[in-house]
């Protein structure tokens, strides 16, 4: 008897921590008329998603260089954290898009032969937000990202000021020029997105996809309309790019968060992030 009411408990206690715990359903595929392949990606649903039946926030949440779609779940532990901090009350409910961005940079290639920006702004976005109960409206919209994510989740972000309220960059890839220009390995990372490797000044291509040439482009006001969070540890190597972003964001009058914490371009320092990071989107999502 006393075994039996033991194994009693114990499901009970495995069904209520169950129940605390969101939904990931990973690599689901979107059929992309503007891109040939098909666009994977993992979403996390919140723990009441499925016996709720109001509408959440969104976070578009972007991998890095040579990761894919599964990499915010299988490394960085994005539904864990999450649910704790749900569960915690440090953040609201929302759910987490995260595409597969591949090497696109998030950006249209310089041929057209890959649009994906153009196809997750006028696709990918709108799809999301009509198949799962979502708020479409730029103040329940974030983004965040890390590398190359970083750096795609604030030239998105600044390219479509429209579409997001908050925007957070963890060790974002963003180069300065001159960092670009004397690059040795250009052709193997930016080539066959960017173009030929520029001399002298970088291509109007680069300019246009840049977020140290965009502070500049984009008008202020709407630069302003969007919460920046900027995060890169104290041995990151990207650490030049992510300075002088701060640096001209200061300059500009760009309101913006800047965090410079003990770490380098890796996974311990990236999950820490995003805990910190989804603290600081939720401040829009409340009202």
């Amino acid at each position: 008897m006393k075994k039996l009411l033991f194994l009693f408990i114990a499901l009970c206690y495995v069904i209520a921590l169950s129940a605390q715990n969101g939904k990931v359903l990973e690599s689901v595929e979107f059929e992309s008329n503007l891109v040939n392949y098909p666009v994977e990606y993992s979403i996390y649903l919140p723990p009441d998603y499925e016996t709720s039946i109001r509408s959440y926030p969104v976070l578009y949440l972007l991998h890095g260089y040579s990761d894919d779609e599964t990499g915010w779940i299988q490394f960085g532990e994005a539904n864990t954290i999450a649910d704790r901090g749900i569960a915690n009350g440090d953040f609201p409910p929302c759910i987490i898009v995260m595409p597969d961005g591949k090497v696109s940079w998030y950006i249209n290639s310089f041929d057209g032969k890959d649009p994906w920006e153009e196809m997750f702004i006028t696709e990918f976005i709108p799809f999301i937000e009509k198949e799962y109960r979502i708020r479409p409206k730029k103040e329940f919209r974030a983004i965040a990202g890390l590398s190359m994510g970083g750096n795609g989740a604030l030239l998105l972000s600044m390219r479509n000021p429209e579409l997001f309220s908050s925007c957070v960059a963890m060790s974002a890839g963003t180069f300065t020029d001159n960092e670009i220009l004397a690059n040795d390995s250009y052709d193997g990372y930016f080539k066959n997105i960017y173009g030929p490797k520029p001399e002298g000044k970088v291509s109007d291509h680069w300019k246009a996809n840049s977020p140290l040439h965009l502070l500049e482009s984009v008008d202020e006001e709407k630069l302003k309309s969007i919460r920046f969070y900027i995060d890169c540890g104290d041995d990151d190597f990207l650490y030049k790019g992510n300075s002088a972003l701060h640096v001209k964001m200061r300059d500009l009058g760009i309101p913006h968060e800047y965090r410079v914490r003990n770490g380098g371009h890796e996974w311990s320092y990236w999950r820490t992030g995003l805990f910190d990071g989804l603290k600081y989107i939720s401040e829009k999502f409340h009202r």
